[in-house]
């Protein structure tokens, strides 16, 4: 019989809910900082003087700054500990909020974002490897990375409500002071809810940093950039050449490193290839969806941004439970890769349904039931494929493995958005808006379904 006294009980269940909380702010913040700026962003065209094709980089430095510092990002949490990299992003993130609520021309507010973006691709590397440290080898995981899993649709749906509220009330600074109080909270709370992190010993390999950050920054601009300027262009093609370049130089560095960034062995860690195409795959279709969903409600529906957010709160509720209390059950019964293998499935067909949406038709006949179907395949791939990819890695490279299961579904999901919405572009042009959002579903349903086959293949797991 235990012997552990119930405030003993509670003393330990205490700071590890207290981290999990701060786990889960960690994920929701990120993620809302992505959505949150575009209700702003024609009040901050007016104030700051932006031009029309300036203006989408106060959304791309953010998401460029964030994807390619990720992998860098899990390397310093494994050397310096993924407490300080936490605390370190932070402190980041919420410089660069202040500094966009108080930019008065567009060169800070883009450098602004760019800080932003890199203190999030410290957070959120350091974010999973203290789960796997707080949570890891307890009966209380699955439920962990339930709730981590079930931040980011949260703060996705929150962006656009607080987004739109916080600049009609108090003015587009506030889409950004917002993260303030939230960052200031976590800072203090920190030291509270987890211990001194462990760390490995070694060097940063700073020519393999910066040849794969740079890289990954390049790739990602040229992604963001093309549907703008166009695949053709050399705008396009030159920063595209050289990010390609940079990150085959990138690959042979860590081939011939005493201490590489990126471990070439750690990419033959059984199951974490293949728990990390399914993140990749799973970025390609569901942001696209998600996306081009939103701008479907409001071009083709008429609903404003406020409303267009209110209709996304089905699919974020469904998600939420989806990961926390079904997939967790169903994953214990059924084992892992049926569950990324179904969840795929379900998001290829309820985005394969949205592509049938009819110009002229309601939310509940032609949205609703089709995005239910696509937040369940979500709720029921995402967990299961994020926990595999970090699970498989070795415990003195779990930030590291954080950091590439993040670029991966970073990567995935500018490709994924950049290419549909070039093909959205295409067909919207010769044949109307609502044309070119049903090329777009039908786009990210291939990609899930391309995930649906892979899965299979690459991820032969037991329960």
């Amino acid at each position: 019989m235990s012997t552990t006294s119930p405030t003993v009980a509670r003393a330990r269940t205490a700071p590890r809910g207290l981290a999990l909380s701060l786990i889960a702010a960690a994920q929701f913040v990120v993620i809302m900082d992505t959505s949150i700026i575009g209700v702003a962003l024609p009040d901050m065209r007016r104030d700051l003087g932006f031009s029309p094709d300036a203006l989408s980089w106060v959304f791309n430095a953010y998401v460029i700054a964030f994807g390619g510092l990720l992998l860098l990002g899990g390397r310093l949490a494994d050397l310096f500990g993924a407490r300080r990299m936490f605390t370190t992003g932070w402190v980041l993130l919420l410089a660069g909020s202040v500094a966009a609520g108080l930019a008065g021309n567009p060169a800070i507010e883009i450098t602004a974002r760019a800080v932003q973006g890199a203190g999030a691709a410290l957070i959120a590397p350091a974010a999973l490897t203290l789960l796997m440290t707080t949570f890891g080898g307890t009966l209380q995981l699955p439920r962990a990375f339930a709730v981590y899993g079930a931040a980011a649709p949260i703060g996705g749906t929150a962006g656009v409500f607080l987004g739109g509220v916080l600049t009609e009330y108090l003015g587009w600074p506030w889409v950004f002071y917002v993260t303030v109080p939230i960052a200031l909270a976590i800072l203090v709370l920190t030291p509270r809810a987890f211990g001194p992190s462990p760390r490995s010993t070694g060097r940063i390999d700073v020519l393999g940093a910066v040849t794969g950050t740079a890289g990954l920054a390049l790739t990602v601009f040229a992604i963001v950039r093309a549907p703008e300027a166009g695949w053709a262009d050399a705008a396009t093609i030159a920063p595209l050449a050289v990010g390609v370049a940079l990150l085959v130089a990138f690959v042979i560095r860590q081939l011939r490193a005493a201490e590489p960034l990126l471990r070439p062995g750690l990419l033959r860690t059984p199951l974490l290839g293949g728990a990390n195409l399914a993140q990749l795959l799973l970025g390609g279709a569901w942001i696209p969806m998600w996306f081009f969903l939103n701008l479907h409600l409001q071009n083709v529906l008429g609903a404003s941004a406020f409303a267009a957010g209110a209709a996304l709160i089905p699919m974020t509720a469904l998600i939420v439970i989806g990961m926390t209390v079904v997939a967790p059950r169903l994953a214990a019964r059924w084992g892992t890769l049926p569950m990324v293998t179904i969840g795929f499935a379900l998001l290829a067909a309820g985005a394969l349904w949205l592509s049938f949406a009819r110009p002229g038709g309601s939310y509940l006949v032609d949205v609703l039931p089709a995005s239910l179907v696509a937040a369940a395949g979500m709720a029921f791939a995402f967990v299961p494929s994020l926990s595999t990819a970090i699970a498989s890695a070795p415990v003195a490279e779990s930030g590291v493995a954080s950091g590439l299961v993040n670029t991966s579904y970073q990567v995935g999901s500018a490709l994924g958005l950049a290419v549909l919405s070039a093909v959205s572009s295409s067909v919207g042009a010769a044949n109307g808006d609502a044309s070119g959002f049903s090329a777009a579903f039908a786009g990210a349903a291939v990609v899930a379904a391309a995930g649906a086959i892979a899965a299979p293949l690459t991820l032969r797991l037991r329960r």
